[in-house]
């Protein structure tokens, strides 16, 4: 979990986040994050070594966008992959309103609104040394572009005491001009549009992912070795045949052509076929059993 300041009151919203994202692989996670989580680990070194030592291969990269402009709020996100679900926990700021919205996948569990303050994403340990390093640096008549800079400087210098916080980092502001009542009018109509939108995403990589495994399924049950069909007609080199019982045929976006004992056209090169000659594939070669002349489709040809 990297570390997100947020700025929100009259002047507007202003947000700071590190760009870092750690990636798990592994099953001993839990003991390398409370070693990292509570500050033990320092530099990304020591987390790759501390990561050799408990079997929990990691991958770090700099590339997450953390923070979003939604309509006229700014928007930050931290999150935790889970096995089954990803944890969500936003904030949306805006002029003189704020709300924190916490997510289980789609699903909304929390949701708590304000008007005005410094609030911090992020693990124990980085907060901590946000809130000491804010309470020296932040005073509440600098500009939000200034106080944007001192939070970037905020997280460079925490970055340099645990690798949980990368050294890329974003700022975004927001300051239109909104009353308090307005604020969380506005914050309402743009959570609740955001949280469709995520909604909406959620279902189509479901249906991705279900296609995904049924092709995956069909692919396993490519024919490359066995009985196909017989011809059932000949036109030159095009040929008709009967798919047998057991075999059925897909185009190449795995979209169903036919079923069990449906038809479908192949070629072939050879005039030696007849009617009747059973179509085989023999050592991944879609050819007739009886010459083994070669034949061709355009199709996947699958078992039940």
């Amino acid at each position: 979990m990297s570390l997100i300041i947020a700025y929100v009151g009259k002047k507007g919203c202003v947000m700071a986040s590190d760009k870092r994202r750690i990636a798990y692989f592994g099953n001993n996670r839990q003991a390398l994050e409370d070693e990292l989580y509570n500050g033990n680990i320092t530099t990304d070194e020591e987390l790759y070594e501390k990561s050799k030592e408990f079997d929990v291969p990691i991958k770090l990269t700099d590339d997450a966008d953390k923070l979003r402009i939604v309509g006229n709020t700014v928007r930050g996100e931290v999150s935790t992959k889970g096995t089954h679900e990803t944890k969500r926990k936003r904030i949306y700021g805006t002029t003189n309103g704020y709300q924190i919205v916490e997510l289980i996948g789609s699903e909304v569990k929390s949701r708590q609104a304000g008007e005005k303050g410094i609030i911090l994403f992020g693990n124990d340990f980085a907060k901590k040394q946000a809130e000491i390093l804010i309470q020296r640096r932040w005073k509440a008549s600098h500009s939000l572009r200034l106080m944007g800079d001192i939070f970037e400087e905020i997280l460079a210098d925490i970055a340099k005491k645990t690798p949980t916080i990368g050294k890329e980092f974003d700022v975004l502001i927001q300051q239109p001009k909104f009353d308090k009542s307005e604020a969380q009018k506005h914050l309402n109509i743009t959570i609740d549009a955001d949280i469709k939108v995520l909604t909406k995403y959620r279902q189509q990589l479901t249906e991705e992912m279900i296609q995904k495994t049924r092709e995956i399924e069909l692919a396993n049950k490519i024919i490359d070795d066995g009985p196909i069909g017989n011809v059932e007609s000949i036109d030159g080199k095009m040929i008709e045949v009967k798919l047998n019982s057991k075999t059925q045929a897909f185009n190449f976006n795995w979209k169903p052509l036919a079923g069990p004992n449906d038809n479908v056209m192949m070629f072939c090169d050879t005039e030696d076929i007849k009617i009747g000659d059973k179509v085989v594939i023999k050592d991944e070669v879609l050819c007739l059993k009886r010459n083994s002349s070669p034949l061709s489709c355009n199709i996947i040809l699958c078992s039940l």
